[in-house]
């Protein structure tokens, strides 16, 4: 499944690298991509676990950038 979100909050380009990577190493996870200049996240991942895993991304972004949230629809 695959699936875009919207940012708010991305402070920077770097931030965004350091969690694309982060979110890139987890597992289910088979691509990511954070975009500072959009300020959207797509998320590529296992179907059947796909909420377990944005919960790990939620925390991934939380600990890069505390103050940015996702809108998760």
């Amino acid at each position: 499944m695959k699936k875009t979100f919207d940012l708010i909050d991305l402070d920077c380009a770097n931030c965004a690298r350091k969690m694309e990577d982060a979110i890139k190493k987890l597992d289910g996870v088979s691509d990511a991509n954070v975009s500072f200049m959009t300020q959207k996240m797509t998320v590529e991942a296992d179907d059947s676990r796909f909420d377990a895993i944005m919960k790990e991304v939620v925390k991934c972004v939380r600990r890069v950038e505390p103050d940015c949230e996702i809108v998760l629809k």
